[in-house]
């Protein structure tokens, strides 16, 4: 399958002046001083396919925004090789707006002062969106994002929410053949993410449009996208499915059982040494509620087979870490990486 993107040993630096505190600390440092040097991106590589969903995750800092802003021409890099649809995004600008659409959080692109369908009109001459795909793609974000009472009025009327979901539309006006979305649920209720996820899934399946998601809300990612590239401190810790990712990261998975009657402090003893025995750990046997944990998916069906021969068991549920209790452990870990 042919590369959308193509990114290698990709570095953005920084030069900023050392400030030292107060005032003084402050003239220093506009007038002259020591230089740093802030590494946002460090030797990133990986490549997307036409037609991929992937999420880019990582705390505040770790250079998701900077590596957004570089694909899409709005940075240069310092160093490395990028290319975004065969063109070099900074040199190449021009001709490569029309073929990708981008969401920056918090910076509409849509037009301040006039109503929002007139900016759609407008991006549909600059575009040059064929009528058919205009119509549809139109009337779909129209009905699903909600946009009908929105579209006589004027964008700077609009709250955060509204701006998102008419900005969302218009970046997929043109279906695009790569779509950037740097926050693209930022400030909308729970209801209407659940709306947004849905259009942007089918539209990105319709079209076959590659798609590359940065957000804090990593529901965002689980429910749009394939893949997850995970970055700490500009440089690249994990890039596959999220399937791999919970099966490297999640060290934990449990069992959870509800009991017909509380479980005696002999079965107690007896649940903790065949637990052990087979490879997890009793962690809780309180009243009539059971928790056995373990580190291998292959070891559930061993230690349930023990359980129900040793306790009538009313209700059971396998219970593994979701991928935002994972990825804040990662983060709490002093170099990243795995526990």
């Amino acid at each position: 399958m042919e590369q959308a993107l193509q990114v290698e040993n990709l570095s953005k630096t920084y030069r900023r002046r050392k400030r030292q505190a107060g005032l003084m600390g402050a003239v220093k440092a506009l007038f002259g001083g020591e230089e740093e040097e802030l590494k946002a991106v460090q030797s990133l590589s990986f490549s997307i396919k036409r037609g991929e969903r992937v999420g880019l995750i990582g705390e505040n800092g770790a250079g998701k925004s900077t590596t957004l802003k570089m694909l899409t021409g709005i940075l240069v890099p310092t160093a490395g090789r990028l290319e975004v649809l065969g063109r070099v995004p900074w040199k190449e600008r021009r001709q490569l707006a029309l073929n990708i659409g981008v969401v920056f959080g918090q910076r509409p692109q849509l037009l301040w002062d006039i109503p929002v369908q007139e900016t759609f009109e407008l991006l549909r001459t600059m575009y040059r969106i064929p009528k058919d795909v205009y119509e549809v793609v139109y009337g779909e974000a129209v009905s699903r994002l909600g946009l009908g009472p929105l579209l006589g009025t004027p964008v700077r009327q609009l709250s955060l929410g509204q701006r998102m979901r008419c900005d969302l539309a218009a970046a997929l006006l043109h279906a695009p053949a790569v779509v950037f979305l740097d926050e693209p649920t930022i400030g909308l209720d729970l209801s209407v993410k659940e709306q947004v996820r849905e259009f942007i899934t089918d539209i990105q399946e319709k079209y076959g449009i590659t798609l590359l998601l940065t957000t804090h809300d990593l529901k965002d990612i689980t429910e749009t996208c394939d893949r997850l590239l995970l970055l700490d401190k500009g440089k690249l810790l994990f890039d596959g499915s999220i399937k791999d990712f919970e099966k490297e990261y999640a060290s934990d998975r449990r069992i959870v059982a509800e009991l017909q009657k509380p479980v005696s402090p002999e079965d107690k003893t007896l649940l903790e040494k065949e637990s052990a025995r087979l490879g997890g750990t009793l962690k809780e046997a309180e009243g009539c509620r059971l928790v056995i944990e373990h580190k291998d998916e292959s070891l559930a069906p061993p230690l349930i087979q023990m359980l129900l021969s040793r306790v009538k068991v009313v209700d059971l549920n396998l219970e593994k870490t979701d991928i935002e209790t994972i990825v804040t452990r990662i983060y709490r870990r002093p170099e990243g990486g795995r526990e």
